[in-house]
């Protein structure tokens, strides 16, 4: 009767315990609801607040800005840079009066309020009449430089806007001032809100840990030891038998284990000396299609059916049936397929005078197959790579042999023909007829100049003395400029980064060579009339660009066509930007244009 009742006590206690608990969490949960709901308003209002003042801050700067933009095209001259000053002035006002009407206005989109404290209405106002004569006065100037009149009109209209000006800088500062006030006024107010509802919090978790916490902490502190008592007795009685039942289920399960994963994961059989099987895993006989229940099977006849594979498995057991082995092994399986083991021997010794060989082995076949095909796939690749260096080195010697051709026609038929002409007209001078002498002296001169362009033609085209003299810089320079007096094509070059580092005599050469060929390519195939040559570098990057506004091509279909023309200038570009570990990108669009780049590392 006494526990009874005690018990009907204890639970009418933490009913008022539960009751006191949830309406001090409610009323926390409340507090703190409150507490969010009030910041992010304030939060709200001093985002619209920073908002404003920041906005007013630059309706002074946008003032000064167009004041200052004024006094500079009204002094301005040339027609192309007052129409530049007309349409700034224009987008400067246009935005000074946008966000002067939303202050003054309000404006949703950029969360300005309509409403304003009475002050601040008070200084719109009185800032209202310089603002609209600013406006004014900048709509009169405007008009008046379009239609060039009325000089000394501009001349007082810029005054008054100067006056007006200071005016509206200095109300401006007022507005800003007064929004910085109010703005402080806000934040005063939410903090003093914040240090009330703070201090509300803390009283209700005081009272909650006097009246609630305590007596909780008290009443659960008597349950514990009594819950902890009761679970000691427990554990003591059933301490012996879990360890015994522990013990039988941990050896089960081991066994188990162990059986399941020698079973289904691994390729393992029991051998005894003579070659015959104990035992093999389910797994294995799958594998090789063997029935366990097959009597008078040896190891070597149920891996395969073939006599040959079978003498060679059995002279392996034979001879290493005591030191073990290890090693692959080719079969095939009683469906002619062909398999690749990686088969482990092991001797173990079960009693004294009796053993057995535990065999392990792993399907390797998808690895050898991958192996075989990767090795066709090299030796491919190995004769593709012969065949197009052969392809490139005879295509390398027929240009060589052009090109020498190319200059020796050069030679012969411009500069020999020129000396020709220079020796024959030597050996007609006669001194005693001074005014023929004269006349074919300076013959002889105008000819003398035009061999030595010749010959400097011939030998830029062979190598400029820009390149080894100055770099590649000053060869590209030279470069178009050559090619664009030569074939009347508008041939621009770039250097972007003021790249003027010297490189190794190698490189300089592959890169010049390799933009010569690009620039030809675009006068040549591309029929474009405009080329720009850009240099641009990084820390470790060196990159060319050509760009040609010319017909384009498909780079995929010119890639795989080698034996073309254009396939083998592509191929040409990669395997001597190879030579300098560059990379080459082409880029092109039919009937757009192409842009080729390379990328040297520096």
């Amino acid at each position: 009767m006494k526990n009874s009742t005690k018990e009907s006590v204890d639970t009418i206690s933490f009913k008022n315990l539960r009751r006191l608990y949830l309406f001090a969490l409610l009323t926390i949960a409340v507090a703190v609801i409150l507490s969010q709901l009030l910041i992010q308003y304030n939060l709200k209002r001093q985002l619209s607040d920073s908002r404003i003042i920041n906005i007013s801050g630059k309706q002074r700067m946008l003032s000064q800005k167009l004041v200052k933009e004024i006094l500079i095209l009204n002094f301005l001259t040339d027609t192309t840079q007052k129409k530049q000053g007309i349409y700034r002035i224009n987008e400067t006002a246009q935005l000074w009066k946008f966000t002067h009407y939303a202050l003054v206005n309000g404006n949703d989109s950029l969360g300005f309020p309509k409403e304003k404290s009475n002050l601040l209405a008070r200084l719109y106002v009185a800032v209202k009449p310089n603002f609209e004569k600013i406006i004014g006065s900048t709509t009169l100037f405007l008009e008046n430089i379009k239609q060039h009149r009325n000089q000394k009109e501009n001349q007082k209209l810029v005054q008054t806007i100067l006056d007006n000006q200071v005016v509206f800088l200095s109300k401006m500062n007022e507005i800003v001032d007064e929004y910085d006030k109010e703005a402080l006024e806000k934040v005063t107010l939410q903090s003093k809100t914040e240090y009330a509802i703070l201090a509300f919090t803390l009283l209700v978790l005081l009272l909650e840990f006097l009246f609630i916490f305590k007596p909780t902490n008290h009443k659960v502190e008597k349950l514990i030891s009594k819950l902890l008592f009761s679970e000691k007795k427990a554990l003591k009685l059933a301490h012996d038998t879990e360890i015994l039942s522990e013990i039988k289920e941990n050896s089960v399960k081991e066994l188990k284990s162990l059986n399941y994963a020698m079973e289904n994961t691994l390729l393992y059989c029991r051998v005894a000396p003579n070659g015959s099987i104990i035992h093999i895993g389910e797994k294995f006989s799958k594998l090789l299609q063997y029935n366990a229940f097959v009597s008078d099977k040896i190891f070597s006849h149920a891996l395969t059916p073939i006599e040959k594979e079978q003498q060679i498995i059995d002279r392996i057991l034979l001879e290493k049936q005591r030191t073990g082995w290890q090693g692959e092994i080719n079969i095939t399986n009683r469906n002619e397929q062909s398999i690749w083991l990686d088969l482990s021997m092991v001797p173990v010794t079960i009693k004294k005078e009796e053993s057995e060989l535990l065999i392990i082995c792993f399907d390797i076949t998808e690895r050898k197959n991958a192996q075989e095909e990767v090795e066709r796939l090299n030796t491919e690749n190995i004769t593709d790579k012969i065949n197009q260096q052969k392809v490139i080195s005879s295509k390398i010697v027929e240009n060589q042999e052009k090109e020498q051709n190319r200059i020796a026609r050069e030679i012969h038929d411009g500069i020999g023909q020129m000396l020709t002409g220079l020796k024959f007209s030597l050996e007609s001078i006669n001194l005693e007829d001074k005014e023929k002498s004269a006349l074919k002296i300076d013959y002889l001169r105008k000819l003398s100049l035009d061999i030595i362009k010749g010959v400097r033609t011939a030998t830029f085209n062979l190598m400029p003395p820009e390149l080894s003299d100055h770099g590649i810089n000053s060869a590209l320079a030279k470069l178009t400029q050559e090619l664009s007096k030569l074939t009347g094509k508008n041939i621009l070059f770039y250097n972007k980064t003021n790249f003027d580092q010297r490189l190794d005599s190698l490189i300089e050469v592959n890169i010049y060579r390799l933009t010569q060929e690009a620039i030809n390519n675009a006068i040549k195939y591309a029929d474009s009339s405009h080329i720009i040559v850009q240099l641009s570098h990084s820390n470790n990057l060196l990159s060319i660009t050509v760009d040609d506004n010319g017909k384009g091509f498909d780079v995929i279909a010119s890639e795989k066509m080698r034996n073309s023309e254009s396939g083998m200038g592509l191929l040409f570009m990669k395997e001597r930007i190879q030579y300098i570990n560059g990379r080459v990108f082409f880029n092109s669009i039919p009937n757009e244009g192409t842009r080729i780049t390379f990328n040297i590392p520096i």
